[in-house]
């Protein structure tokens, strides 16, 4: 990822939480988070994309994260358990998401970034690059085909 700042989160109060979730906004880059929350004893991470990194990512993924059958059973007792009410952070709202392990965050109404689990992250931002680098937008096609169009076959050279 393009930039990776830790930050871990004892607790997350209002103001704490409200700088890092700006901090992400502000420079438009994935930060990795580390959540020691009040009676666990395992930190949870995660990863802060900004809404239109996440964006981007997803339009150029071919496919949505693969779900492993096998799964963590902890993880999904926890998940379970947890309710979806709204946790409010200063301007920032947290929803968390019943299925999956996503949490959309937003100001004012609106989702300005989703927590991912790293390894969703990761692989979205692989399978985006992936495809990407592969792709040409219809403009450089044009001017690669006239390029080619150009070149002296092989016979004539």
């Amino acid at each position: 990822m393009g930039i990776q700042i830790d930050v871990v989160v004892a607790y997350p109060i209002n103001d704490e939480m409200e700088r890092v979730l700006g901090l992400a906004e502000a420079v438009r880059e994935p930060v990795t988070l580390t959540f020691l929350w009040e009676g666990r004893e395992e930190a949870e991470r995660a990863v802060l994309v900004p809404a239109a990194t996440l964006a981007l990512w997803e339009h150029w993924a071919p496919t949505a994260y693969p779900t492993s059958d096998a799964g963590d059973e902890n993880r999904a007792e926890t998940e379970e358990q947890e309710l979806a009410h709204p946790a409010e952070f200063g301007a920032f709202t947290l929803f968390r998401r019943r299925a999956g392990a996503r949490t959309a965050v937003a100001r004012g109404g609106v989702v300005v970034a989703e927590l991912l689990d790293p390894d969703e992250a990761h692989w979205l931002q692989e399978q985006a690059r992936s495809i990407r680098q592969g792709f040409m937008d219809p403009k450089q096609k044009a001017a690669f085909e006239e390029f080619l169009a150009r070149q002296a076959s092989l016979d004539e050279q």
